[in-house]
């Protein structure tokens, strides 16, 4: 990748654009959206926790911050249920850990089912319109779309008959023992699981929205239309590939070099986005969390030092 970089002819004319992004609206804005993406994944997890426990958005937005703290540590970001907990009653903590795996299960489906749309219609253009859209690579394509398909349909039998899974697992012997620390699950109907999907569908239009801004604030100029779809593949790369905590930065910039040098030669652009977006969605974030969690500790070990 360094070896790319180094070889782009007007390395310093786009040096320079980057540097340039500071006074740039369109960047700020994309720091904007990234407390609404956040303020819908609080507003998810207030959905999630309400059988158990009422928060305020607040509460819960300090959650979402204190988990994205501790997923940075975990390998894809699985372990956001550790910050989350810290804002839930001791005695609901177990049970919240199956109202996570649920809220990540219905923003995964909606990465998994754009993902596979964008592959088959980025594979449709190519056949129809080779002039504009460059092929991705058949064997990958073919491979990534049928376990896209795979996978999504999967998930898609297990969100909306969670209850009927419940229903199976009372007929094990041996998964009696956590049914009590699931059966919260029972609880959410189709139109609960509706709006589930929907906050996570807003959610992921917003974080696509963001990386189509600051691919345009890097000059990386490719057709809206083209960019969405091929966001859509990125996205699904990035949650089927295994990464953990910072490894993630250098998959994430492979990625979406590989993506779109096939329609543009900024290379720099393209990782600078890609850093941009990563540093912005997610290390902000983590950071604000870690402070979240710091305050917990010194309360309560305030509160225990209090004789």
């Amino acid at each position: 990748m360094y070896r790319q970089v180094s070889r782009q002819t007007d390395l310093e004319q786009r040096w320079q654009q980057i540097k340039q992004c500071w006074y740039n609206p369109l960047f700020w804005l994309v720091v904007v959206l990234m407390f609404f993406n956040w303020a819908l994944e609080a507003k998810k997890w207030k959905v999630l926790i309400e059988p158990l426990q009422k928060l305020s958005l607040l509460a819960a937005f300090k959650a979402v911050m204190a988990g994205c703290s501790i997923t940075m540590l975990t390998p894809n970001r699985i372990g956001e249920y550790g910050g989350r907990i810290m804002y839930v009653k001791e005695n609901f903590r177990l049970q919240a850990i199956s109202l996570t795996i649920l809220g990540s299960i219905s923003q995964l489906m909606v990465t998994l089912l754009a993902g596979t749309a964008g592959l088959i219609i980025l594979q449709y253009y190519s056949a129809n319109d080779a002039g504009t859209f460059k092929m991705l690579p058949v064997l990958f394509s073919n491979t990534l779309l049928a376990i896209s398909i795979f996978f999504t349909l999967g998930l898609i039998l297990v969100y909306l008959r969670i209850s009927f899974i419940i229903t199976l697992m009372k007929m094990v012997g041996f998964l009696k023992k956590i049914l009590k620390h699931v059966f919260v699950l029972e609880q959410f109907s189709r139109k609960q699981l509706l709006r589930i999907f929907v906050l996570s569908l807003i959610r992921y239009l917003v974080f696509i929205l963001q990386y189509m801004l600051l691919l345009h604030v890097m000059d990386v100029s490719v057709n809206p239309f083209l960019c969405f779809w091929l966001l859509s593949v990125f996205y699904l790369i990035m949650v089927l590939a295994p990464t953990i905590g910072f490894t993630e930065l250098p998959v994430r910039a492979t990625a979406s070099v590989q993506l779109f040098t096939l329609y543009s030669t900024n290379i720099i652009g393209i990782q600078a986005a890609a850093l941009g977006i990563w540093l912005i969605n997610l290390v902000i974030p983590a950071i604000l969390g870690s402070f979240l969690i710091l305050g917990i500790k010194i309360n309560k070990e305030n509160e225990n030092s209090i004789p």
